[in-house]
């Protein structure tokens, strides 16, 4: 490969890499603008979150295509077939998360429609908060190719889990002690189940970026078993 065309690659692989934390940043802002809708109400805000989805499937289908044509065009090898397999992967998990906002932002304007009267008092800001942290560093991980804080990232997504089951008990109380709070504990269930979602996909592609760096594809491979031989 002469260095001209070389370096071409570098910047088409180099484009890939930006659009896709350019897409991160998009669907993160996506969950924030949601989960505020969730809390003021404001459904004009609520509909900007739903219309952004489209945004997001726009990049998604428009990187597939970029990667696709690498592939076909450059034969790439190695970590640089790696890197686009990993962008691949990730997009759709990107993709996935902006749908799980859209999610939020329907089931904000359900709620805010039918009033507030037999609502549970229940908080979802903390375990929200914690799945935009989660994708913060998985594409922090992605952007600087950091297997461990990819690995804090894999095990932060166990934390969400408990906090999506608490609240999920949390619910099942308030339906058992009033049925008259059963339409919107359902409502807010379906939003702590989609914030849930969104830390399983932040964790998948935290997953893509140690197969990236080490080859390895630690999906389905208990944590304590990745951390070890991440270690060695």
């Amino acid at each position: 490969m002469s260095e001209h065309i070389s370096k071409q690659f570098d910047a088409e692989l180099e484009s890939v890499r930006s659009r896709v934390l350019q897409m991160g940043g998009l669907v993160e802002q996506q969950i924030l603008h949601a989960m505020q809708a969730l809390i003021s109400g404001d459904m004009a805000a609520i509909d900007r979150v739903i219309t952004d989805d489209h945004r997001v499937n726009a990049m998604e289908v428009e990187l597939d295509e970029s990667c696709t044509q690498i592939i076909a065009r450059r034969q790439p090898a190695a970590g640089d077939l790696r890197l686009l397999i990993a962008v691949i992967k990730t997009i759709t998990d990107l993709e996935r998360i902006g749908d799980e906002a859209a999610k939020i932002a329907r089931m904000a304007k359900l709620i805010h429609a039918a009033g507030q009267q037999h609502m549970p008092r229940l908080d979802l800001s903390h375990v929200a908060d914690g799945a935009v942290q989660l994708l913060r560093r998985s594409l922090d991980a992605f952007a600087r190719l950091d297997v461990m804080e990819a690995m804090t990232a894999v095990k932060q997504d166990g934390a969400i889990d408990e906090e999506f089951r608490a609240i999920m008990r949390q619910l099942i109380t308030f339906m058992m002690e009033d049925p008259r709070t059963i339409s919107r504990a359902l409502e807010i269930l379906f939003i702590a189940k989609a914030v849930e979602r969104i830390g399983d996909h932040a964790k998948n592609m935290a997953e893509y970026v140690i197969y990236l760096v080490k080859g390895r594809d630690v999906r389905h491979t208990a944590i304590e078993d990745v951390e070890r031989e991440l270690m060695q």
